[in-house]
């Protein structure tokens, strides 16, 4: 045997393995290559795309999408994308100019395409006291907040909310709430976006993209089931503080009212007003809590927590995933809220007096009814 045969046949073998570690990358170029705002969109795409896609998440784990300023490599990402999803509403209010400095030309998905936005008007007048969590129906709020609070904690309310209303039209938000996903019956529809966006920019694929955001949505139905048996055990009436104003959505969907220093954005800081009214919201409303947010200043509900003495019951997540832990992904982020929550304010069985009270009216009613 000559040494030329070996060459040859060496040289074959060769070429023959750089093919094959050549070949993962190939299949990697064929994915789509999705770019997305913030994490949160990131992993819903990445559920939905399953191995079809590659994504990029402009704003990363633990991320202010608020006060994001893009860099020149976030418009050469967009540049090189097959699709760009972002969540809409002017959350992100440097994105569309992203897009139109990057040249990009492709697909674009607004997630909220679709939904019923809450205005903040809605925050201001209901703090979010629609309880569908605890029975009670689903527009039934707007009676529910007045019933519940009478005259009193509208005073409250209108001091705190004038106290940092500049900071609401300050911002770059409009007058609708961007939060969305934080009610996973409107998170329904980022899927569905998300699904035909994907479906639009690679059809070859669309039995996966259809099979994997059903699958996905089953999933989210059974953590929006689990969300509601928590927060089913938290009094309708409690409060809670948390840094800035981003779950309006989420106690618009299951309960519990949501107060903030600074309002929607992260960037201010509250002033000595706005303080001193949730101080005083605080001692008369029946605010159980403090909650620090993984993406707003932890300062702020620090003070709050010195001159109140209420404790800080741990950390929530809005805007943005965790790096890591259960909150790392969109599904656990939404179980993880309603944990922290239900184990600091949860009081078992409270409902059922409540409930018992309930049953007594009707049997009242009914009565009432048949003497008649």
């Amino acid at each position: 045997m000559s040494l030329g045969y070996l060459s040859s046949r060496s040289s074959r073998w060769l070429v023959g393995v750089s093919a094959l570690l050549a070949l993962p990358a190939a299949m990697a170029n064929e994915r789509v290559q999705v770019v997305t705002s913030f994490s949160i969109l990131a992993d819903m795409v990445e559920n939905v795309g399953g191995e079809h896609v590659d994504v990029t998440s402009l704003v990363a784990a633990d991320g202010d999408a608020h006060v994001y300023s893009p860099s020149p490599g976030d418009a050469r990402s967009l540049a090189n994308a097959d699709l760009v999803v972002f969540n809409g509403l002017l959350f992100e209010g440097w994105m569309e100019r992203l897009i139109s400095a990057s040249d990009y030309s492709g697909a674009v998905v607004t997630a909220t395409d679709g939904i019923q936005p809450l205005s903040f008007a809605e925050h201001d007048d209901h703090d979010g006291h629609d309880h569908e969590g605890h029975g009670h129906d689903e527009h039934a709020h707007e009676e529910h907040g007045h019933e519940e609070h009478g005259h009193d904690d509208h005073d409250h309310e209108e001091r705190d909310h004038a106290a940092h209303a500049d900071e609401h039209a300050g911002h770059e938000h409009g007058d609708e709430d961007p939060h969305a996903w934080q009610d996973m019956q409107q998170a329904k529809v980022y899927v569905a976006n998300i699904r035909d966006g994907l479906i639009a920019a690679d059809a070859d694929n669309a039995d996966a993209y259809r099979a994997n955001a059903e699958q996905y949505l089953q999933e989210m139905a059974e953590v929006d089931a689990e969300i509601r048996a928590l927060i089913d055990e938290i009094p309708a009436s409690t409060s809670v503080i948390t840094g800035h104003d981003s779950f309006g959505y989420f106690s618009n969907a299951y309960g519990v009212t949501f107060l903030s220093p600074v309002g929607l954005s992260t960037e201010a800081d509250p002033s000595g007003a706005s303080m001193a009214a949730l101080v005083d919201v605080i001692e008369q409303e029946n605010v159980k809590a403090l909650f620090h947010e993984n993406m707003t200043n932890q300062s702020i509900i620090t003070q709050l927590a010195e001159e109140t003495g209420l404790p800080i019951a741990g950390t929530l997540y809005a805007d943005a995933l965790a790096s890591e832990g259960e909150a790392s992904t969109y599904l656990g982020m939404m179980h993880h809220n309603a944990q922290v929550l239900h184990d600091a304010l949860a009081q078992p069985g409270h409902n059922e007096s409540e409930h018992d009270d309930h049953e007594h009216s009707h049997d009242d009613h009914d009565h009432s009814e048949h003497s008649h």
